[in-house]
């Protein structure tokens, strides 16, 4: 925490030390609309939560960074953004879902062709399960609190039956500043149908963000909590943290996903790609160790529920400038 005294040497350094605190916070509103919400921060639209029928699951998009750079990208919601790739028109800029829950894959949207799954020449083929919907049932917290602001909402897991097989509850605290844009994230899934509900091994999932092109490679810096560098050493590698940084239309930003210590298997597996997808995913343990004989799938006992936290940072500038490491400090109580 930083001292409120001033004056004093001490009061300095810590500041230095206190990247994601230094700027003045900013003012949280939201607008409602019928199937979205707008989530403003110092008066600029930060981002839109979308949660009708016209997409198989809710998600944010875009994501802009406190200066107003979109970090995330546009397609499949956006068609005409230049130099754009159309892969995997699943990745709905951020969003949760798990491509194998009882079998029904929540993380693919229709059925995948090889054309849809390759990019730069390397083809990374999804689950070819059948496909369920999260869908809306209701809005339970539109709330600006001033300085922050809270949306929560309520869905049902709905099989290619048409049958719900269990409950999800996605809750977002939005906040930010003169420098960053920070959202705290909590996905609670409930067996309550009657039903346990197993989380399949695979690596199609979980929390993910699909970034911007300026963020992909050649460009992009990937780094993590153990000091690993790259796509070879995060990918199915364990860690409290992971960013990715570069520059956005002249801007130097960074985008930085924290794993709480109280998800379970922390520290977490990344599912994270260079070219673009950005995931924590529990459980595709037979992949990330090449071992078809290994499960890291996760059952739900009926009555019971789940509960994965996560916190997104967008930065300015790279993870040593923003101090990534000392804001995940921040975030844990120094666990």
């Amino acid at each position: 925490m930083c001292l409120q005294r001033t004056g004093c040497p001490l009061v300095l350094a810590i500041l230095l030390l206190c990247p994601f605190v230094m700027g003045a916070d900013e003012a949280v509103k939201f607008q409602r609309h019928t199937d979205s919400v707008d989530v403003l921060i110092g008066g600029k639209v930060f981002t839109t939560y979308y949660f009708g029928p016209n997409s198989p699951k809710p998600y944010l998009h875009p994501l802009h960074s406190a200066q107003g750079t979109v970090v995330t990208r546009g397609f499949p919601m956006r068609t005409d953004i230049p130099g754009e790739r159309h892969d995997h028109p699943h990745h709905r800029a951020l969003f949760f879902a798990h491509g194998n829950i009882n079998g029904v894959d929540f993380w693919g949207e229709g059925q995948p062709t090889k054309a849809s799954q390759t990019v730069n020449g390397i083809h990374y083929p999804s689950e070819e399960l059948p496909k369920g919907r999260t869908a809306f049932r209701k809005l339970d917290e539109v709330k600006s609190n001033g300085k922050s602001g809270t949306l929560r909402a309520e869905f049902e897991l709905v099989g290619p039956d048409g049958k719900a097989i269990g409950s999800e509850i996605q809750d977002y605290t939005f906040s930010g500043s003169d420098s960053t844009r920070i959202i705290d994230c909590s996905f609670t899934l409930k067996a309550n149908k009657g039903v346990p509900l197993k989380m399949g091994d695979t690596k199609e999932g979980t929390f993910a963000i699909r970034v911007v092109n300026g963020l992909t490679k050649p460009d992009l810096k990937m780094t993590n909590s153990e000091g690993k560098v790259g796509v070879d050493e995060i990918w199915g590698k364990r860690a409290n943290w992971v960013d990715y940084s570069g520059v956005v239309d002249g801007e130097p930003l960074g985008i930085a996903i924290f794993d709480n210590p109280a998800n379970i298997k922390h520290p977490t597996y990344w599912h994270a790609r260079d070219y673009g997808l950005f995931a924590v995913n529990p459980f595709g343990e037979h992949d990330f160790y090449h071992d078809p004989n290994r499960d890291g799938g996760v059952t739900i006992a009926q009555g019971e529920a789940l509960t994965f936290t996560y916190r997104v940072v967008i930065h300015h500038g790279d993870a040593a400038e923003a101090q990534v490491a000392a804001a995940y400090q921040n975030y844990t109580g120094g666990k």
